[in-house]
């Protein structure tokens, strides 16, 4: 008997504590800006992107390019020219988010994307075309 009382209280406290743990997921894909090129002063707050092209993701800026035999990726980076592209998205966290664990997670991005919040830098992915998050 003693066993089954212990029993009912693990699963009530479990029970409990998924329900006080509410994932909110909210959809970033929309209203990105992006400039094809390099600008390490765009990590600013306050930086002035507005002459920067709008788009949503997914976006993959290196097949808008020619395909060039010679390119420095070589076939192996389907004979697409590399480079530096940025992406820049301005938001507002909602106020239930307040004194809560913050993640943002991307999906699939190219190899050696680095990220910046407010102009903290929150770190740098070296793999290509895998998922990850920063907190």
């Amino acid at each position: 008997m003693v066993r089954k009382a212990v029993f009912l209280v693990l699963i009530i406290s479990v029970s409990s504590l998924a329900q006080a743990q509410v994932r909110t997921v909210i959809d970033f894909n929309k209203d990105w800006k992006f400039l094809l090129g390099n600008d390490s002063t765009a990590i600013q707050p306050g930086y002035n992107d507005t002459k920067w092209r709008k788009l949503s993701l997914p976006h993959d800026w290196s097949i808008e390019s020619n395909f060039i035999k010679d390119a420095p990726a070589t076939n192996q980076g389907g004979s697409l020219p590399g480079g530096i592209g940025w992406y820049r998205k301005t938001f507002l966290l909602p106020a239930s988010a307040k004194n809560k664990n913050v993640n943002i997670e991307f999906d699939g991005v190219y190899k050696n994307a680095e990220v910046w919040i407010n102009g903290n830098y929150l770190g740098k992915r070296p793999y290509g075309y895998i998922n990850f998050h920063m907190t």
